[in-house]
């Protein structure tokens, strides 16, 4: 009861307690073209590419790039993309970091692209590191323990590699362990679980949930990034379960909760606030959270979670905002909050900040995006 009071008491004065008047702004008629959004693309990923001729490591953030890049490369057919990726997982003989007995989500991340490069070019050796360390968290390595996922990045990082290789082997006690992992994130992580029934939003982790860190304000920190995670890891799950999983419809749910709640407050730049609860809480444009609820956005209006009369106008004003703002003339992708867990991490966040994982985010809203245009 504490916590929905908290909550509720906050959301008065309009959606998550930012009034009405403030979330004000004009409603695009339309997307670009199919064409323009993909030439953005190309040019944000050209550049991270020619930036970065070793193509690094294999933890989560540089992952994260991957997993956009090769979205790229099913939009636009491109081989240059796949083949930087080859080199990339090759490099690293697609393995994971912290072996076939991690638990940690973030060392799984790079099973995603892995699983990708498999699609394109199926090789058996591409996701054995992967099948092995999923089969141990399932079927041998404690497959009662589901408290691993105690932030919520996790669902992004790590429920897609579990739904995907589920679906791969036609086994559904991948789904069924990645269901319990995600049960305990939403209800049960910190006592309640990190979904905060009110709003549709989610804390980053336990130490945000009420009675814990609040805002210079007092009002909740619901940090847009790890929000964008969320959405992030529920598009991605939705996109590998068949349509007729019993799990499906929770994620769907969830999922257009969350950005249904996100777009009530959009600024009218279209970005979002590191803080959803709080527009005052170090304001400004913010690409990565933007990004990751863009993709959550697109995906839930082509899939007809969302009513497109509402939410387009929210997915076009997001990426004009993005491509006007945040992109440079030579495709540097800026305003990304570079690695942390809060609003106050990486500040400031300015035109020149970027990240690996941030022009990820962007690619996948990008390549979404251009499949409603």
């Amino acid at each position: 009861m504490k916590r929905r009071t908290f909550l509720t008491a906050a959301a008065a004065g309009g959606a998550l307690g930012v009034a009405p008047a403030a979330l004000a702004a004009p409603r695009p008629a339309a997307l670009p073209s199919r064409g323009e959004i993909v030439a953005v693309l190309r040019r944000v990923a050209y550049h991270w590419i020619g930036a970065h001729g070793d193509p690094g490591d294999n933890l989560w953030a540089n992952a994260t790039f991957f997993s956009g890049l090769l979205a790229l490369h099913r939009l636009t057919g491109d081989a240059r993309y796949l083949a930087y990726a080859r080199t990339w997982a090759e490099r690293h003989d697609y393995a994971l970091n912290g072996g076939v007995t991690t638990r940690h989500a973030d060392n799984q991340c790079a099973a995603q692209a892995y699983l990708d490069l498999y699609a394109a070019e199926p090789e058996a050796a591409k996701l054995t590191a992967l099948e092995a360390d999923l089969h141990r968290m399932t079927y041998t390595d404690q497959p009662d323990k589901n408290d691993d996922w105690w932030w919520d990045d996790a669902l992004h990082m790590a429920m897609p590699p579990f739904a995907r290789l589920g679906v791969l082997r036609a086994d559904p006690a991948y789904a069924q362990k990645m269901h319990r992992l995600y049960t305990h994130t939403k209800h049960a992580e910190g006592g309640p679980g990190l979904y905060d029934e009110t709003t549709g939003l989610w804390y980053r982790d336990k130490r945000f949930l009420p009675g814990g860190i609040v805002a210079p304000s007092g009002k909740p920190v619901l940090w847009s990034r790890g929000n964008g995670w969320v959405a992030g890891g529920h598009t991605k799950t939705l996109k590998a379960l068949p349509a007729s999983h019993p799990d499906v419809p929770e994620y769907r749910a969830a999922l257009t909760r969350l950005v249904t709640a996100a777009a009530a407050v959009q600024r009218p730049d279209g970005f979002w606030n590191v803080n959803l609860a709080d527009p005052t809480h170090l304001p400004g444009p913010e690409t990565s959270g933007t990004s990751f609820l863009l993709y959550g956005t697109a995906y839930a209006l082509r899939a007809g979670l969302v009513g497109r009369a509402a939410l387009l106008p929210v997915a076009a004003r997001a990426w004009r905002g993005l491509v006007t703002t945040a992109v440079h003339p030579d495709g540097f992708l800026g305003y990304v909050q570079k690695v942390g867990d809060r609003p106050e991490s990486s500040q400031p966040v300015t035109y020149d900040s970027t990240a690996d994982f941030g022009v990820g985010g962007f690619l996948l809203a990008g390549t979404e995006l251009a499949a409603l245009a």
